[in-house]
């Protein structure tokens, strides 16, 4: 039996992945410029994600951040997803499923700080991403999906991997992880799959990443 004054090795576990691309007859494949996720994942999203009588889509709220400066909440573009027959009691309350867009060109460098062990630095709370996650929480209610959609990007040459640090921000402010899916880009063509990729997209990436997480509140 090891001492138990001996500190343990820590090991990292990769986050649990569903791959996910379109039908075969998919006409919107590439998302549009500026965006992350093509619009038939938007569709999936809304019909697959959450449980819902005979498929019948979820209502969802979309925000894409083009930027973090000051100011971004007025600069943020928000699209609602409803559905026809939807009833006006339920489409004035605040939403359930909120997905954002974040665009590789506002994710945090590998080297900012951000808080991981449920401290919070002056301002913390208000600004940056920490502050977007707090906010998000505050406008979910529990239970609510809080869903995160980016990619990869080249940093001095390297493909860099956000999703560690703004899943700790997340659960910093609240939020439970729950899935990680592979969005691809590309439709398959027989028994191959054919990349078509959006034309900001760094060399090398192939997909995005989109990731669950729910809104919990303490007891």
């Amino acid at each position: 039996m090891p001492n138990s004054s001996t500190p343990r090795a820590r090991t990292s576990r990769p986050l649990p992945a569903t791959v996910c691309f379109p039908d075969p007859d998919e006409p919107n494949v590439a998302p549009i410029p500026g965006a992350v996720l093509p619009a038939w994942a938007i569709d999936k999203i809304r019909t697959e994600f959450v449980g819902r009588p005979a498929h019948r889509p979820a209502p969802l709220l979309k925000i894409a951040i083009p930027d973090t400066a000051p100011g971004m909440d007025a600069r943020i573009p928000t699209t609602p997803f409803t559905t026809a027959g939807d009833d006006e009691e339920g489409a004035s309350k605040r939403p359930s499923m909120l997905l954002a867009e974040l665009h590789p060109d506002t994710l945090p460098a590998p080297t900012d700080d951000l808080p991981v062990d449920g401290s919070t630095t002056p301002g913390a709370i208000e600004d940056g991403w920490p502050g977007f996650f707090h906010r998000a929480h505050r406008l979910l209610p529990e239970g609510g999906f809080l869903l995160l959609a980016t990619r990869q990007r080249r940093d001095g040459g390297r493909l860099t991997e956000p999703l560690g640090t703004l899943i700790a921000a997340a659960r910093t402010a609240g939020f439970r992880y729950l899935q990680h899916t592979v969005v691809v880009y590309g439709h398959p063509v027989g028994d191959r799959l054919v990349p078509v990729l959006p034309e900001d997209a760094s060399i090398g990436v192939a997909h995005c990443d989109l990731i669950a997480l729910s809104a919990i509140r303490d007891a």
